[in-house]
Formats: structure tokens, sequence, C-alpha cells
């Protein structure tokens, strides 16, 4: 069972395994329309679509018009059908990529988690490790095919909004923003047009779990540079702008022997939604 990553190597040993799914998650935060040309385009092959606006997220409004963020998460047996649809079964192997070092397959990885779903992996490197070795890629989607996935206990924990807020008197969680330095100084307009972050959060971009090639860090080096921002992973928050890359970083904690870290769904998008929610710009401290 792969749980964390797996090699272009070793999916590529298992391609023609009934017993794997494959999902393609790539997307572009600034054009919904981008993930889905390129998967039509060319994508690893029995590789289906998962759509992180349409699939992956939930209504941005409740029932009663509160905003939950650009990303929230949807029902759980809302994403049971969908997981259904795409062919899982409890004990499926699920494998996601995209092509950005794991930014959207690793919302997937979080999300199967969270509905107790352990066997799931991130294809370390995502499609430019596939390609470097030269392996295939095709423009045709695989046949339909129906999956018996049940709801199990979740692998994860989450917070919500409420939890931040308390946090804040308290300060008895660190609380980590995945985003770039400059949505974190709230100096990106394009990205944030709200910018700054929460009172407390610590800085560490995503991007900072991976090596120059695209594939994560070993998880002794991982380990190191995490343990310096949380001293206790289980007492520990991950937001980002609206709860994707935040999966990034909590990927990378697994992958270090540093679980147990909740997720804010709602992260920034959901936070600085309500103006009297404190935030803060510049550098943390």
């Amino acid at each position: 069972m792969h749980t964390t990553l797996i090699s272009a190597t070793d999916l590529s040993a298992q391609i023609d395994n009934p017993h794997w799914v494959i999902l393609d998650c790539r997307h572009d935060l600034l054009d919904a329309s981008a993930g889905k040309k390129a998967y039509d385009a060319a994508h690893i092959p029995r590789a289906k679509f998962a759509s992180l606006d349409n699939q992956l997220s939930g209504p941005k409004l409740s029932s009663n018009g509160v905003f939950h963020g650009r990303h929230p998460l949807p029902e759980k047996e809302d994403f049971i059908r969908i997981l259904r649809a795409w062919g899982i079964d409890n004990s499926t192997q699920v494998i996601a990529y995209d092509a950005h070092g794991g930014m959207f397959a690793a919302r997937l990885w979080w999300m199967l988690r969270w509905v107790g779903h352990k066997a799931v992996a991130v294809l370390d490197g995502g499609l430019p490790a596939w390609q470097a070795q030269g392996l295939p890629t095709t423009d045709k989607a695989p046949e339909a095919a129906r999956g018996s996935i049940s709801l199990g206990a979740s692998l994860v924990s989450s917070v919500n909004v409420g939890d931040v807020l308390v946090n804040l008197a308290t300060a008895s969680r660190t609380l980590v923003d995945a985003r770039a330095a400059d949505r974190f100084r709230g100096e990106n307009e394009t990205m944030d047009p709200i910018g700054g972050h929460i009172p407390g959060a610590k800085n560490r971009f995503f991007k900072d779990n991976l090596q120059a090639d695209g594939c994560f860090k070993s998880p002794q080096e991982l380990q190191a540079e995490w343990s310096a921002i949380v001293p206790d992973a289980s007492k520990a928050i991950m937001q980002c702008g609206s709860g994707v890359t935040a999966c990034h970083n909590l990927l990378a904690l697994e992958i270090a022997g540093l679980p147990g870290a909740a997720l804010y769904p709602g992260s920034w998008s959901e936070w600085c939604a309500e103006p009297a929610r404190p935030y803060v710009t510049g550098d943390a401290g």
C-alpha cells in the first residue's frame, strides 16, 4: 500500500493494474479551464480527470449565505459519490498527480484520508517526472467504471474559522500559512485582493518542501526543517489561500514522520471575507 508518495517507476509497473485508479489533478488558479484542457491534450494512461472546482470543492456559500472560502470542502457523502463514479472501492490504490509539484494532488490525497481511505499516494514529481523517464501519455479517456467505496472514520482532522479565532487568544496551536511570501505579506493583489495574514501565523511556502527537480525532499530533511517551525505537529493548523496548498504542507509533515496537524479548509479566503476578523501585513512577527 502506498500512503504518501509513489515514484514514476513504481507507478509505471502498475499502470495496467485494475485495482489502481489514477487521477489527474492539474489546475490553474487563474484559469479554471487550463487543467481539463491539459488533460485532454495528454495524460498518464488510464488517468481520470479530477476537477478542483467541481469535484474537490463544495459550494462557496452555505445554505444561509455564509461564504466559506474559494474551495470549501464538499459534504462527505457527495465526495463519496464522486469517488464511486471514478471506480474507487475500499481496497483501491489511488494515485493522484499534477504538474505542479503536488500542489493540487495533495488536496485529493488529504480528502481521501478525510473520508477514511488510506491507500492514496501522490506521484512524486508529477507528470514532469513521468515524462522525464520517457513514459507514455495518451489523449484517450479511460472507460467508465463504478466503485463501491464507503465512508470510513476520518484519518485526518480539520478546524473551522471559530477554532482559529479561539486560537488567537489562546495561542495553543501553531498556525502555518503555505502561501508564497508576497501573498503572506499582503503584496499580491492578483491572488489576494485583501492581502495579509492571520495574526500569529508562520509562513512556510509549500514549494519549500520540494527539491529543484520538483520531487519532495527526503524525510530526514523535511523532519529537520519542519521541527524548527512546528514543535508539536498535533498542535498545529495548516492553512493557505483556500485550503489547497495547505494540504501540501500536511503531506510533507506526514512524509517527515510528523503527523497530526489539522487543516483549516476556509483559510485566508474565508478569513478575510469578514472585515471584523483581524489580520496583519508584512512579515510574521
